[in-house]
């Protein structure tokens, strides 16, 4: 399991200094959680949405969009069992004034265990080489299956703590296991409270209870209680998908590791509306469907995995994370879940209303079940410039960063650079400029020798740099260098666009 601090922290500082992520507030010492998207970081992000929403919109018939509102009626959250439910175990480390989310710390300690299995797994390896069968190996070794039965036993205890909300035996098992504060190193513990993620705020001109509303936690109940004026306007037929990108507002109680884990994040989700019975099917194929997308972006199957859950949601009856290994390990970057018909039941419990699909094929009325895909925005960027992110060093010694973004995603297709600012070569730079402008997001730069250049379009992830030199006005060709192999070719102008649009549909 890959856990590359270092990595990390050259990745947050690369996308500081080259304009993909800016702390917000940062002139005012900086909001913690809290992250502002630069000049290429904007363009990067809006083209993961853009790719994601035709990927789920536009390529399916059955799935249409929707943008909701963020403030919503707060009884909504009380329907959905935010109010009541949305809550995370808290513990403070009382000698380090640190605050945990209780659950994580033990997953956290589970996650060691892994490790340590995962070692036993490494050397083993190494001892037997090409006959090593892992599966025999991992249902074997007495030090692994020892291990697992740990992990076991604490899953088994911590789940039941949670669904029973039995946050003295939460703590009792941290104590029981020895888990130490990660800043001091110290075991002294407060005891466990429960903590809502929701942020409240007052709507109109009063500013007592009867006002409060709440920032969304999630975007999906925007969909569900627009089910019906969807459904009926769109005359859409079951199985068929709503599909929305937008904020959602949690107020974490640990909110750290750069924009992995925010305040204010976004979110790219899609609900599912399915016959009763059908789910699980539909499950798998969402499944299949999202895995399938991730592999578009330019990274390899090994980089993600599955996680089926143990313990589920209340309002789930199965659901899996993709996981996608980050530098600080695999996290979860995306949700499939089969969402029962929890949520269009407790919104006509709540309103009265009838919200109901009419099946002519089997000529019955019930409320749809819901298979869920929730992907977060900002994970998707962070697992994009993390695979990105290279370190190289070249032939004649010097080193050059590169950001290997797939060129259909990357922020900038193309740099315009006149080898020189004098003898008419930016005047035709400025015309090639102005004609690639209108079908790709260029960039025009004439400071600094032509190398310097180059490596700035690199750290930034530009796919084509086009160099305009004297030769360019003898004959109207140019040389195009492709980011990745550096490779140089010289092509006549009217080829440039061509050899773009071929490399940006290499993603569907």
């Amino acid at each position: 399991m890959a856990n590359n601090e270092d990595l990390f922290k050259k990745i947050i500082s690369h996308s500081k200094e080259y304009g993909f992520v800016f702390q917000s507030s940062e002139i005012y010492d900086g909001l913690a959680a809290v992250y502002d998207y630069g000049q290429y970081g904007v363009e990067l992000k809006n083209n993961i949405k853009d790719h994601w929403w035709k990927a789920m919109v536009q390529y399916n018939e059955n799935i249409v969009g929707v943008d909701s509102a963020i403030f919503m009626h707060p009884t909504i959250w009380k329907a959905s069992g935010h109010v009541d439910a949305f809550n995370d175990p808290m513990i403070d480390n009382k000698d380090s004034k640190k605050r945990y989310r209780a659950d994580v710390l033990i997953e956290d300690h589970i996650a060691k265990i892994e490790g340590k299995i995962q070692k036993e797994v490494t050397k083993a390896k190494k001892r037997f080489g090409e006959t090593f069968d892992e599966a025999q190996f991992l249902s074997t070794n007495p030090r692994v299956l020892a291990n697992k039965k740990k992990i076991e036993g604490i899953k088994n205890r911590l789940y039941p703590a949670m669904d029973n909300n039995d946050l003295e035996d939460i703590k009792l098992l941290i104590e029981e296991l020895g888990v130490v504060c990660p800043f001091s190193g110290s075991k002294n513990w407060t005891d466990v409270r429960q903590f809502n993620l929701m942020f409240s705020t007052q709507m109109g001109s009063l500013s007592d209870d009867s006002d409060q509303i709440y920032l969304r936690p999630e975007t999906a109940q925007g969909i569900f209680v627009n089910y019906l004026n969807i459904q009926k306007t769109g005359r859409m037929k079951i199985p068929f998908g709503i599909a929305q990108i937008g904020k959602a507002f949690r107020n974490e109680i640990v909110a750290r590791q750069f924009i992995f884990r925010m305040r204010e994040f976004e979110q790219m989700e899609m609900q599912f509306f399915v016959r009763p019975g059908e789910e699980m099917k539909w499950y798998e194929y969402w499944k299949e469907q999202r895995i399938k997308w991730h592999l578009s972006l330019g990274i390899p199957e090994s980089k993600y995995r599955f996680h089926e859950h143990d313990k589920l949601a209340h309002y789930a009856n199965a659901a899996a994370d993709i996981e996608f290994e980050f530098p600080i390990g695999f996290k979860e970057i995306e949700g499939i879940h089969s969402r029962t018909d929890f949520d269009l039941e407790a919104h006509q419990k709540y309103t009265g209303r009838k919200i109901q699909y009419f099946d002519p094929e089997i000529n019955k009325s019930y409320v749809p079940y819901v298979v869920e895909t929730s992907l977060g925005l900002d994970r998707t960027f962070l697992a994009i410039i993390s695979y990105a992110y290279t370190e190289e060093r070249l032939e004649d010694g010097s080193e050059r960063v590169v950001m290997k973004i797939l060129p259909a995603l990357a922020p900038i297709k193309a740099a315009v650079l006149p080898l020189v600012k004098k003898d008419g070569l930016p005047e035709k730079a400025r015309e090639i400029m102005d004609f690639l402008k209108f079908d790709y997001l260029c960039q025009y730069d004439e400071k600094d020798a032509i190398g310097r250049r180059y490596r700035r379009q690199d750290a930034i992830g530009t796919p084509y740099c086009i160099t305009i030199d004297h030769q360019t006005l003898e004959d109207n060709t140019v040389t195009i260098r492709e980011r990745d192999s550096m490779g140089q070719e010289r092509i006549a102008i009217e080829n440039i666009s061509g050899i773009i649009s071929k490399k940006l549909r290499s993603v569907k």
